[in-house]
C-alpha cells in the first residue's frame, strides 16, 4: 500500500503514508503521479467519474461494492480473491457472518415488551441522521431497536429538531469526532435538552468502526450493543 485518503486511520501505519484526498474528493493528479500498480476505490463513496478516468488512463482498479451489512461478507471474499489472500478473507468473512448470526439471535430472544426508538446522528449542523438503506439502520434492526429515521425518503435524511422532539428516540447515539465539531454537537443537545433520553443521559458517542465497511465493522457492533445494554 503506497497511499491512503484522508479518511483513513487504521492500522495505525497508515497516518504516515501519503494522502491523496477525502473519499468523496480524491486528487486524481495524486494518484497518478504515485504509479499504483492497482486502486482500490468503493463503489459507495468515490466519485465514479475518478474510477472512469483511472480506466482511460488504463491504471488497474478494483471497486468495493459493500453498502449494507449483509454485502460485506461476499465483498471482502471478493477482496481476498482480488489480491490474493483467499484464505485470510474467507476467515475475516466466516467469523464476521458467525458475529452478526450471533446479535440477530439475541435480538430475537429478546423480551422486551417493545422495540427502543433510537435516533442515529451522523453530523450535528444541519442535523444529518442514518436513514433507510444504510449500513447503520441495518445494524440497528440488527440489535433490535426501531430507527426513527427508517421511513425517511433518502438514506441520510436532514431532520429538523421538531421532527426529532416529536418522534421523541428513547436513546440517541452520535459518532465521536476529533475534528472541532464539540461547539456544534453542544448546541444541538442544547436544543434537544427537553427529551426524556437527553435529561436522562440516555446519549452516546461512538466510534467510527460503525462507520467503515470492512472487517472492523463489527466492533462497532459491539460498542453499540454494550450500550444498548446499559440502557
Amino acid at each position: 500500500m503506497i497511499a491512503v485518503s484522508t479518511y483513513c486511520n487504521y492500522p495505525p501505519e497508515v497516518r504516515v503514508k501519503p494522502k491523496i484526498g477525502g473519499m468523496s474528493n480524491p486528487s486524481l493528479e495524486a494518484i497518478v503521479a504515485l504509479k499504483p500498480d492497482r486502486v482500490v476505490l468503493t463503489e459507495d463513496g468515490n466519485p465514479r467519474e475518478i474510477a472512469e478516468r483511472l480506466v482511460q488512463l488504463k491504471i488497474p482498479i478494483y471497486v468495493f461494492r459493500a453498502k449494507r451489512l449483509a454485502d460485506l461478507p461476499r465483498e471482502i471474499r471478493a477482496l481476498g480473491i482480488a489480491f490474493g489472500a483467499k484464505d485470510r478473507a474467507e476467515r475475516r468473512a466466516g467469523k464476521m457472518e458467525r458475529q452478526i448470526a450471533s446479535y440477530a439471535e439475541k435480538a430475537g430472544y429478546a423480551s422486551a415488551p417493545a422495540r427502543k426508538k433510537v435516533l442515529f446522528v451522523m453530523q450535528p449542523e444541519p442535523l444529518i441522521v442514518a436513514g433507510p438503506g444504510t449500513a447503520i439502520d441495518d445494524v440497528l434492526n440488527l440489535l433490535g431497536v426501531q430507527n426513527i429515521a427508517a421511513d425517511a425518503p433518502t438514506p441520510y435524511p436532514r431532520f429538523s429538531l421538531e421532527e426529532v422532539i416529536r418522534r421523541a428516540p428513547d436513546i440517541i447515539f452520535m459518532v465521536r469526532t476529533h475534528d472541532g465539531r464539540g461547539n456544534r454537537t453542544g448546541r444541538l443537545l442544547s436544543k434537544l435538552k427537553t427529551l426524556e433520553a437527553v435529561r436522562q443521559g440516555r446519549l452516546f458517542h461512538i466510534g467510527d468502526p460503525l462507520l467503515r465497511m470492512g472487517p472492523r465493522i463489527t466492533e462497532g457492533i459491539a460498542e453499540l450493543a454494550g450500550h444498548l445494554q446499559e440502557k
